[in-house]
């Protein structure tokens, strides 16, 4: 039989049905997207068995909708979960066992705030393979020209046009048929940064959990091991697992965690809690680049707060290495999200993130009130994207420095704080000074060596007592309205 080229085809799967409760919504969404993945993976194995098929293939990505009639005020202590005025919201959506407790919060969000039941069903966006097949170690997309036919005259892949940042950037427009968006990221948008994550971290994105600090440095991971461990031998801290490089998991403390034979981009380390209430530690190294990269990713698995605790140069003659800096706010140049975010844009302290940092300080220091400015600072934290900003000359950088009220510098807090903001994920920022360039205090090989033995330990401790502060705290509370736009999503 012969098909015209605009034929294709795709799974038996079933139609669109309303929903009036989460659970079943989220369950339904599962079996769609299991189903499309499953049909995709079986036509790619026949067709590089068996050579070109005579029709195109194609499956779609599951989407929950819902339209709502009526302008009734939603209470206004809400930062999420309701939509900004009467109209039909979608959103598409790809790994649902994923996401599952995070779906089930949202929906369920909606259908108490509004009163109205979700549709959930299939969208108009096909699911590209590379994504379908990408949790199968087995199978391996080949590249353009590998395969004994084109690919994408058969399968599709992916698309930029539906994969970017135009929802949470604010330039997205609503869809020909006037349907906003529901979620702040497509389905595709998601599934590419999945993959992201796994290629630069070298852990599954399974592995992440909602609270996440990022360091500049490889020794706090030593640091956070041995914590993980010492969590892991007290049943009563919660604690259930510890992940390293290569998604090798220990549940013992006494665990054997393999060497890896290459190191990523990005080494990440998951100490686990059930739902994914542990602690995320990245190392991102040096750079905004690298700070940005690991934000953009992470950003799609909606964690509920991210730290830098990482290192800076104090620009305070009074600062001593080993203070802190807690920073409240951000000199922005780094330059690599001038194009998303114009640096016109205020960087907000959050006052929940400000609180729990403080307070870590105050317990691990046991300094309090007026005390704790012997080893604390608060103030501007300047991001620059020059790494050797001191052999330049001078007039114009500590100019701007001092103009702005900087008592610190470093090159990837301002970027985690303002992709914190882009993404609405609370972000705050604790570093510590391990050298003074502008006092003829350099960062060499012995002073650093005894910082480091001296501060990181306690340096990780803070980062670790805020997180665990900020996971006691209801959503609504974290989560700030603050982080919310005028026309907002109502997923988080």
């Amino acid at each position: 039989m012969e098909y015209a080229q605009t034929t294709y085809r795709s799974p038996q799967l079933p139609a669109a049905e309303v929903f009036d409760s989460a659970r079943p919504a989220v369950d339904r969404l599962i079996a769609l997207y299991e189903g499309a993945t499953e049909f995709l993976k079986a036509e790619f194995v026949a067709a590089l068995s068996d050579g070109q098929p005579d029709q195109r293939v194609r499956a779609f990505y599951p989407e929950v909708r819902i339209t709502t009639t009526t302008h009734a005020k939603i209470d206004s202590r809400l930062s999420f979960g309701h939509v900004a005025a009467p109209g039909t919201y979608a959103a598409t959506i790809t790994r649902p066992d994923l996401f599952r407790n995070y779906l089930e919060q949202q929906i369920k969000l909606l259908l108490e705030n509004h009163g109205v039941p979700v549709q959930v069903g299939l969208s108009d966006t096909p699911m590209p393979v590379h994504f379908a097949v990408a949790r199968d170690s087995a199978l391996t997309v080949p590249h353009e020209g590998a395969a004994s036919f084109p690919l994408r005259d058969v399968f599709d892949v992916p698309d930029l046009t539906t994969t970017n940042d135009d929802i949470v950037n604010g330039t997205a427009q609503p869809a020909p048929d006037g349907t906003l968006s529901l979620a702040p990221f497509t389905a595709q948008r998601v599934d590419y940064s999945l993959a992201r994550l796994a290629h630069y971290t070298a852990t599954d994105p399974e592995h992440f959990q909602n609270h996440v600090l990022f360091t500049n440095y490889q020794f706090y991971v030593s640091e956070f091991e041995a914590y993980a461990r010492r969590m892991l031998a007290d049943p009563e801290s919660g604690y259930t697992s510890f992940v390293s490089t290569g998604n090798a998991e220990i549940t013992d403390a006494l665990g054997d965690l393999p060497v890896a034979a290459k190191m990523p981009q990005m080494p990440t380390y998951h100490l686990k809690r059930p739902d994914s209430q542990g602690i995320t530690l990245v190392n991102i190294g040096v750079g905004p680049s690298n700070a940005k990269t690991a934000t953009d990713h992470i950003a799609v698995l909606r964690p509920h707060a991210w730290l830098m605790v990482g290192h800076c140069a104090g620009l305070r003659n009074s600062q001593s290495l080993g203070d802190f800096v807690l920073a409240h706010a951000y000199l922005r140049e780094d330059k690599v999200l001038d194009d998303d975010l114009p640096l016109w844009v205020p960087i907000p302290a959050l006052a929940e993130i400000q609180v729990a940092l403080e307070d870590a300080v105050e317990a691990e220091t046991a300094l309090t009130g007026y005390d704790l400015k012997r080893v604390m600072r608060t103030g501007t934290v300047a991001s620059l994207d020059n790494r050797n900003w001191e052999l330049r000359d001078h007039s114009g950088p500590v100019q701007r420095l001092s103009q702005s009220r900087a008592v610190a510098l470093d090159m990837e807090s301002a970027t985690i704080a303002a992709n914190g903001f882009r993404f609405r994920v609370p972000y705050g920022t604790l570093l510590c000074v391990s050298d003074k360039p502008l006092h003829g205090e350099l960062k060499l090989p012995g002073m650093a060596s005894d910082f480091y033995k001296t501060q990181v330990a306690r340096h990780l401790m803070i980062g670790i007592r805020a997180m665990e502060t900020l996971r006691d705290m209801p959503l609504e509370r974290i989560h700030s309205r603050k982080l919310r736009s005028f026309d907002e999503t109502a997923f988080l």
